[in-house]
């Protein structure tokens, strides 16, 4: 048995062609876009809707086998990288996002100083600005 049928099977989520290839293509890392992620999809099975792959995703963010990120003005992204609270930095020049690891032994950022009464899991937060490409060509332009 492969770990993606395993990681199904204890989620309660049946086993398909779709979810392992979807699996697989998150596995890989990074923030990837639906249509990014249906292209390496159809790579590997060569029928698949988009709306297919939109169906697994949520299914397996509903799992928490994926995460989906919204940065503001950006289409939605998954990533595999999930139950550990970490955040994101995004570039504002060429949308690059990447992983930002919460404090190591807290995570100070789910200890808010009001939680109107609710019980905190997650916290979402993005850090923006440039990263070292656009940081390089925006100096060369000046």
């Amino acid at each position: 048995m492969s770990t993606g049928e395993e990681l199904l099977r204890s989620r309660g989520l049946r086993v398909t062609r779709p979810r392992l290839a979807v699996l697989d293509v998150l596995s890989a890392g990074g923030h990837l876009e639906v249509d990014e992620i249906t292209r390496r999809v159809r790579q590997r099975i060569d029928s698949v809707s988009t709306q297919a792959v939109y169906d697994v995703l949520g299914a397996l963010s509903r799992a928490g086998l994926s995460r989906r990120i919204e940065p503001a003005g950006s289409p939605a992204r998954y990533e595999a990288r999930v139950g550990d609270n970490h955040h994101h930095v995004v570039c504002r020049g060429c949308g690059e996002i990447a992983d930002v690891d919460c404090a190591v032994g807290s995570a100070p950022c789910l200890d808010p100083n009001v939680a109107h009464g609710f019980e905190l899991d997650e916290a979402e937060v993005t850090f923006w600005g440039l990263c070292p490409a656009c940081r390089s060509r925006r100096s060369a332009d000046d």
